[in-house]
Order: C-alpha cells, then structure tokens, then sequence
C-alpha cells in the first residue's frame, strides 16, 4: 500500500499543473481578445464636413462641398458629414459598424441629436447613410434608401464619385429642409414603369424588421464595444488620417449627437 506520503506527491503535481494550464488559457484568451479587438479600427473625428481619404473628388470640389455642408448647418443648425474611405476596417456589417462611427464622431446637436454621416467605402462598393435620432422624421429609412440606392449608387457603379457625391448630399440636405420626399419609386419599378402596389407586403416586411431592430439597440443602450472586444481608436498625426484638400476649409465640430441605426446601408 502507498504511504501518504507518497499520495500527496501525485496529488500536488496535479495541482501545479492544472495551475500552469490555466495561467496559459488566460494568457491565450488575452492575446485571443487584443487580436480580435484590433480587427476593428474606428476612425479619428474629421475636423471637416466633407472628408475624402482616398482623393476620388478634386480639390476644388472637396472644398465646395465642405462650404457646401458648413452653410447648411449654419441656416438649419443641422450637421451633414460626408466620409470617404478606401475600406471598411472591421469585420462587422456596415449598417453596425457605421453607426458606431457615427456615435463616436458625435455628429449633430446632443440637445436635437440632428447629425446625419454619408459614409463611402469605395474599395468595398458600399455606402452608408446614418441619420441622428432628431432626424429620423425627415430623413426616414425609406427616403435614406431611395437617395443611397437610387440616386447616389448608379453614379458610383459608373465611376463618377464626384456626381454621386454632389447628388447625395443635395438630396439629404433637401430632405432635412422638406424639399425631397422621394420617387415612391425603387428602380426595377421605374424601369417597368408600374406601381408599388405589387410589393406592399415586402415593405410592410421591411419596415416591420427596421422597428424591431431598432427595439433591440435601444434596449442594449448606446455601446460602441462590439462582440471582438471592442473598437480601436487611432490618433491623427504622424502618419494618420488625411483628407486632404488644402487650407480654408470650414471647421466640423461634433455636439454629441446619437444615432439609433436610422438609414440606410447597402453595396452598389
């Protein structure tokens, strides 16, 4: 029969190396979180209106659509910005990530939350329109839609950037004013020349989703962190973000306004 003596030994190897074992799952799940964290990057707030990283516009066309966008906050108090970008820089959907882009920018009043942020990834084909709580009235889903889709995409699949871009941000400011309220069209349907009455159950479909998923963030509150570990911010400087376009630009400067999902998403 063993001794005690010789029962303990086993029994406190055991217990050193299950102790060793769980130092390095802990050490795996941080190197595992830091790597999954980094593969989301939310950018440094512009300190323009109109921020083109990848040069798809002219100087002279940054610089007008920057006026452009100054002015309309300075008659309506409302905050238009403009983003783009050569890639998306997280592995999350573009309705999601964008939104988090935009609450962290803060883009519009924190008192009327009246901000909206085009977002443009050119690389990627996809656009986005995220519209601040305030505005979602004006600016409803539908509208965002109609503008991303209909009027903004079929510029960009033809490669005019800057057509696209100076259309986009005519018709969302008119919507905020209460000039534009769509075509009640979408483009198969004024191809065909016929109604909207065919897909009435797949817009009461569509909406019904949009309710529902809005309901879900609201009740998760305002986070950023997404399910990697959250975003990484980046500093300006040394290297980082440009948008290029000279001097005389007018300043951005968020309010903190917040963004609930509101617009629309989509590739082109």
């Amino acid at each position: 029969m063993k001794t005690v003596k010789q029962a303990i030994l086993p029994a406190k190897a055991a217990s050193k190396m299950q102790t060793r074992l769980s130092a390095s799952l802990v050490a795996l799940a941080f190197i595992v979180a830091m790597t999954a964290q980094a593969a989301e990057v939310i950018p440094p707030k512009p300190d323009r209106y109109f921020n083109d990283y990848v040069g798809v516009v002219s100087k002279e066309a940054a610089q007008r659509f920057n006026e452009q966008l100054a002015q309309f906050e300075r008659e309506t108090g409302d905050q238009v910005v403009v983003a783009v970008f050569p890639k998306m820089q997280s592995d999350s959907d573009i309705a999601d990530y964008t939104q988090r882009v935009a609450q962290t920018w803060g883009v519009g009043q924190k008192e009327r939350r009246n901000g909206v942020v085009l977002f443009v990834f050119v690389q990627d084909r996809k656009a986005s329109i995220q519209v601040g709580y305030g505005l979602e009235g004006a600016l409803s889903d539908i509208i965002a839609y109609d503008i991303r889709a209909n009027h903004i995409s079929p510029y960009f699949k033809n490669g005019d950037y800057e057509g696209g871009l100076a259309t986009g941000i005519d018709l969302i400011c008119k919507a905020i004013r209460g000039e534009y309220k769509g075509s009640g069209k979408t483009v198969t349907e004024q191809r065909r020349g016929t109604g909207g009455l065919g897909v009435l159950p797949f817009i009461i479909f569509v909406i019904v989703l949009i309710v529902i998923s809005r309901m879900m963030r609201r009740l998760g509150g305002y986070g950023y962190s997404s399910s990697r570990g959250g975003p990484v911010f980046l500093p300006i400087g040394g290297g980082g973000w440009s948008s290029g376009g000279g001097g005389g630009f007018s300043g951005f400067s968020g309010g903190g306004g917040s963004f609930g999902g509101g617009g629309s998403s989509g590739s082109w």
